[in-house]
């Protein structure tokens, strides 16, 4: 079944490693995509701020080896900016590629730089990492739940609005996704978050957090990190992202929910080994009484809505 995967950290890896984009030792490569039957990935310029001199420096090197990547592989997947750009795509029997950008960081605070990085391709940022920055407050832990977006975070999520550029809440803080919710006149994304009312960890959304969510035709997509699906497993198992997207859609309805791997980004196995595999959640999907409308929804359906809303 096709799928849209919204969150993978697939280029910093190839960026680290000096893997290449068509066939590598990660989860996530042109050949594992095709055989999962992939119909875009979000691959996320993801920046840990407290290593690197300059976040934005680093950013622009990573996007440079990840389009030289496309580039090379152009045959077989295709930089998507817009919705349109997908269809296209998706005719030439090619993957979409979004480009994100996990680190608000890299913008130094500066729209200019933000205007950069849509000139670049970048189609969505996920405000904060785990760390404060510029922009507002993490959700790493709860020391910073209630706090919300600084002046800055608000400009820039008004003009990602102006830009059409999906804004990603993941990792923001409870304070912080209010004030999108306050801001933002467009839908927008928890690119990697499960159920907090399942496990209660600060980055999952709580079921009230779903709702608000729901009720702006935005998606979060289910993450594959045990922590967040069931801490006392080493192993992420479907079964408990069974068990997150059932409470999801009991919440906040099933057009609610996405999926966001976070593959090459976190350290646990996943019962599904790679991206080669993502058939086989919607296998179990089907399996615990779910219909094929409502897997294509998860998989896909909801995923394409919010680009052609957005990404325009």
């Amino acid at each position: 079944m096709n799928f849209i995967d919204f969150h993978a950290d697939t280029a910093t890896l190839i960026l680290e490693q000096n893997q290449e984009l068509k066939k590598n030792s990660l989860k996530i490569d042109i050949e594992k995509l095709q055989k999962g039957e992939a119909l875009a990935q979000f691959f996320a310029m993801y920046i840990d701020a407290k290593k690197v001199e300059s976040s934005y420096d680093y950013c622009i090197k990573m996007l440079s080896k990840f389009k030289h990547e496309l580039e090379k592989n152009k045959e077989d997947i295709a930089l998507c900016r817009t919705y349109d750009d997908l269809v296209k795509a998706q005719k030439e029997h090619k993957i979409g590629a979004f480009l994100s950008i996990e680190e608000g960081e890299a913008l130094e605070g500066s729209l200019d730089k933000l205007r950069f990085f849509k000139e670049q391709g970048i189609s969505a940022i996920t405000l904060t990492w785990n760390y404060e920055n510029a922009l507002g407050y993490p959700n790493f832990e709860w020391t910073h739940q209630h706090k919300g977006l600084k002046a800055k975070g608000i400009e820039v999520v008004e003009e990602m609005n102006h830009l059409k550029m999906l804004i990603d809440v993941s990792h923001l803080s409870d304070g912080g996704f209010e004030d999108v919710l306050k801001h933002s006149k467009q839908p927008f994304i928890a690119t990697h978050s499960n159920a907090r009312s399942i496990t209660n960890h600060p980055r999952n959304l709580s079921d009230e957090m779903l709702k608000k969510l729901a009720n702006v035709g935005g998606l979060t997509g289910i993450n594959f990190y045990n922590n967040f699906l069931n801490p006392t497993r080493e192993v992420a198992y479907i079964e408990d992202m069974v068990r997150h997207i059932k409470q999801i859609k009991k919440i906040a309805g099933v057009e609610v929910i996405g999926l966001g791997s976070d593959f090459d980004g976190i350290p646990n196995e996943v019962e599904m080994e790679d991206a080669s595999q993502m058939g086989k959640l919607a296998d179990a999907l089907l399996h615990n009484g779910f219909s094929s409308n409502e897997v294509e929804k998860i998989f896909f359906k909801n995923g394409l809505r919010i680009l052609k809303e957005v990404l325009k």
